[in-house]
């Protein structure tokens, strides 16, 4: 099998990417009946609000203009890989944290010390899902945390090595409908 790298893969799905130096890449998780991929696709850019778990927020705080994250549609059937996006903002304040009439208000929260914090992050392209069953035939736990058994992070980082070979199976299965035309 002939292995490519991010930035071959790139090209191959038609992205345009500036510079991978000291790129970090991501895994975002959103359900598709409250945002999915056709509505970033749509709406283009978005901010990643309501985030209410400390770990989740401190990979957020943790992003980079410029980094690149991978839009996971959960609670789906089936679950998977089914995007792509780059942050163009870091480190926002979650408004959503201040309004009483949010799911996600936070009481203990105030703007002078705002608890929450995200980003804002780009549409850059939409493909054939890799679903979880083939992430988990792929990947170790250890690999890539989204198939470790129990696992609700809605943000979790991907180590380079490891968003290579998930821009190699999304290659191949752009290839695989490709040839089934």
């Amino acid at each position: 099998m002939l292995e490519l790298s991010a930035v071959d893969c790139w090209g191959i799905l038609g992205i345009s990417m500036k510079s991978e130096l000291n790129m970090k890449y991501w895994l975002m998780k959103s359900e598709p009946d409250v945002y999915g991929i056709t509505d970033l696709e749509r709406d283009r850019i978005t901010l990643w609000d309501g985030v209410r778990n400390y770990q989740a927020r401190n990979y957020l705080k943790s992003m980079e203009v410029g980094d690149l994250a991978f839009f996971y549609h959960s609670n789906a059937k089936p679950p998977g890989i089914v995007g792509l996006m780059h942050i163009v903002e870091a480190r926002v304040v979650d408004p959503t944290q201040f309004d009483p009439d949010s799911d996600y208000y936070d009481a203990k929260s105030s703007p002078d010390a705002p608890r929450w914090h995200t980003v804002r992050a780009e549409f850059v392209k939409k493909f054939p899902m890799i679903s979880l069953e083939i992430l988990r035939q792929t990947f170790t736990p250890e690999e890539l945390a989204v198939v470790r058994q129990g696992n609700r992070l809605s943000v979790l980082p991907v180590e380079k090595e490891i968003s290579d070979r998930i821009f190699n199976l999304i290659s191949e299965q752009i290839s695989n409908r490709t040839r089934s035309r």
